[in-house]
């Protein structure tokens, strides 16, 4: 199946999908509690209205500039969050409802049956833009410094301290800019790390679009530099032009590949990176974890820099110390990250693999993707401090 034809099988199953959300919304909102008069006209209006600017806008945004693009994709984006809280606040008063008339008391007459619809239908409107504030609010405010610290049993002693910040999903596009960019890099900076990881999900659309608003990555500042792997939304925005651009900007990409990391005395550690796994079918791409480790010295402890967290059985496998990945947002708004369990083996936070001294961090991601909400999962740049195995035990109380 070609590329286009799975796009367009994509597109078509989304819209299906909306449609189907949307006229559920209309029965619950304005169908079923018998929404009448200019209320009704406009209740309608609004809803489909809605659905066809959504199917409009995924075609034809990235047709137009951005000074037109990102208002649109604002309060298309905002519509979709905003969606998705009110079909689960519907789906829960559809409970509610059934319980009320199947097992607290028996079907009560027309009058009181509309009232129970009307009142749930509200409590459900209320619930979602509750939901709707709270999220945009989480989204939208100064992302947090997650601080962790990382023990590595390879590490040497003398390379223990070594601090390293994740960056990764920033999704520069349509809703987040080059000054929203700006202010990360600066609070990047202020950390002072050694060596600063990107782990994919960069950009939304292509250099031509967002290479002004790319262009801060330029100011990061780290002892042992930038290093940069791909994540799927590269292979969405010409991913080769990107690459162009992000060396042309000082950022070190690693193409299945590791660099070496030097110490004192002699001490050192291996930096590898991988294209994303959504990146086989691409001429050129394709994610090579054996080619990035082939000679290296098994004494040296490895990080490997892998957007999508499933790269982590392989990683175990070929014996890497710690995989710092991203991609799940971990799940961006609840209770997504039920799903994204499905696909990825984590979603967020530190975990050993089972069966190996393998380690791997998800992070939330920075940024967001799509609605400019997050609802219980926070964004955040990461802030790693490494510590060897042996200095960890010198400095716990006998």
């Amino acid at each position: 199946m070609s590329r286009l034809t799975q796009l367009l099988l994509f597109v078509g199953v989304a819209l299906v999908l909306a449609a189907l959300l949307h006229y559920y919304a209309w029965v619950r909102l304005v169908r079923d509690p018998d929404v009448g008069g200019p209320a009704r006209s406009v209740a309608t209006g609004v809803l489909w209205g809605m659905f066809a600017l959504m199917a409009l806008s995924m075609p034809c945004h990235r047709l137009l500039p951005r000074a037109m693009a990102s208002p649109l994709m604002w309060v298309v984006y905002s519509w979709m969050g905003m969606l998705l809280f009110l079909v689960l606040s519907l789906g829960v008063a559809d409970l509610l409802r059934w319980v009320a008339l199947h097992l607290v008391a028996p079907p009560p007459d027309p009058g009181r049956r509309l009232f129970l619809q009307r009142t749930l239908s509200g409590l459900a409107l209320g619930t979602t833009g509750a939901l709707s504030a709270v999220a945009l609010r989480s989204a939208i405010q100064r992302v947090a410094v997650h601080h962790l610290d990382v023990t590595l049993s390879r590490l040497p002693p003398t390379m223990s301290g070594l601090r390293l910040v994740q960056l990764t999903d920033l999704h520069i596009g349509p809703t987040l800019d080059g000054a929203w960019l700006r202010e990360i890099v600066r609070q990047v900076n202020a950390l002072a790390p050694d060596l600063i990881a990107i782990t994919g999900d960069l950009v939304d659309g292509t250099v031509q679009q967002l290479a002004s608003h790319v262009a801060p990555l330029a100011e990061l500042r780290a002892r042992h530099g930038v290093f940069f792997v791909t994540g799927n939304h590269e292979y969405y925005s010409g991913v080769d032009a990107w690459l162009m651009e992000l060396r042309r900007l000082g950022v070190r990409v690693l193409r299945n590949e590791r660099v070496t990391i030097s110490g004192p005395d002699g001490a050192c550690l291996e930096v590898a990176g991988v294209d994303d796994l959504h990146s086989t079918g691409w001429p050129g791409h394709g994610p090579d974890l054996r080619r990035a480790l082939r000679g290296r010295d098994l004494a040296r402890p490895v990080i490997l820099l892998a957007h999508q967290p499933a790269a982590i059985f392989e990683a175990a496998a070929l014996g890497v110390d710690l995989q710092l990945s991203g991609h799940t947002h971990g799940g961006q708004i609840w209770p997504w990250h039920c799903l994204v369990r499905l696909q990825q083996p984590y979603v967020a936070g530190i975990h050993r693999h089972p069966g190996s001294d393998t380690q791997i961090y998800v992070s939330r991601g920075t940024g967001y993707w799509g609605p400019p909400m997050r609802l219980g999962a926070p964004a955040e740049i990461t802030h790693i401090r490494l510590l060897s195995a042996e200095s960890e035990h010198r400095a716990r109380p006998a």
